[in-house]
Parts: C-alpha cells; structure tokens; sequence
C-alpha cells in the first residue's frame, strides 16, 4: 500500500484577498476550476518548482456560513523560507500581523485573512537573534 500527498484544502471567504496573501508567501497559482454547477471557485497555489505541494483555496460564491472557526481542528500550514526576518518583514510591511515572531531566528507564525495558522521555518540552521525581533511579543494566537 502507498500513500500520497496531493494537497491541503481551506475555505476562504475572499478569494482575492487569500491568494494577495498567499503570493505574499511566494506561491503561485498553479490551476483553477471554476465549478458553475455547485457553485464554487477552486484555486491551487504552490511554491515554486513545488507544484505538488499545493494548498487549494475554496471559494463558496454564495458565501460560507460553515467557515471553520479555531475549534474545528485545523492545525496550520508550514512552509520553510530562505530568510525568516525577510519573510516576516515583508509580510508586516502588508499589514499582517506576525503572532509569533521569529524570536528564536527559526519559526514564526502568522494568520491568513481566512485565520488559517501558517507556520514559517528558516530553511538551514537559525539566524542569529536580532531586533526588532528578539524582543517583540507574541499577539493574538497562534
């Protein structure tokens, strides 16, 4: 038996606005389907050279009133980066909010518009500990 990875799904309610975050991350729309029928927009976004490694950005066009809220046992999403405090300045200077900062040079998590939990990781060993980072706190959670 074999198993394989085909993609994570999460419901949006902006799609517009979750893909402006997403390609803040670096991915890229990889394939779209537009469902008229049941009334839905599927859009999968990978890393680059990843296209197997996808998220798939559902959008319900008559609204979602089943939006998962933080009970619903979603964990998060987790995507190495070459530069954490890159990263995360980039994604600050958009307007999101980093609710654990990258104190430690390795991880950082921060939520998508939907508040899907993303967790970000500094591909190789950790940077060495700077500001502004070393000493912001944590906000909100994570």
């Amino acid at each position: 038996m074999s198993i394989k990875y085909l993609h994570t799904m999460v419901r949006v309610l902006d799609l517009e606005a979750s893909m402006a975050f997403y390609q803040l991350l670096g991915l890229k729309e990889t394939k779209r389907t537009e469902n008229e029928k049941g009334r839905f927009t599927l859009v999968f976004m990978a890393p680059p050279n990843q296209p197997e490694c996808p998220v798939e950005l559902t959008w319900n066009w008559d609204g979602d009133d089943a939006l998962p809220d933080d009970s619903r046992h979603f964990g998060h999403l987790a995507y190495r980066v070459d530069n954490i405090y890159e990263m995360c300045q980039t994604l600050m200077e958009a307007g999101v909010t980093i609710n654990r900062p990258p104190r430690d040079g390795h991880m950082a998590f921060v939520r998508s518009p939907d508040n899907i939990s993303i967790e970000l990781l500094q591909a190789g060993d950790a940077l060495d500990p700077c500001e502004p980072w070393a000493s912001m706190e944590n906000t909100g959670h994570w």
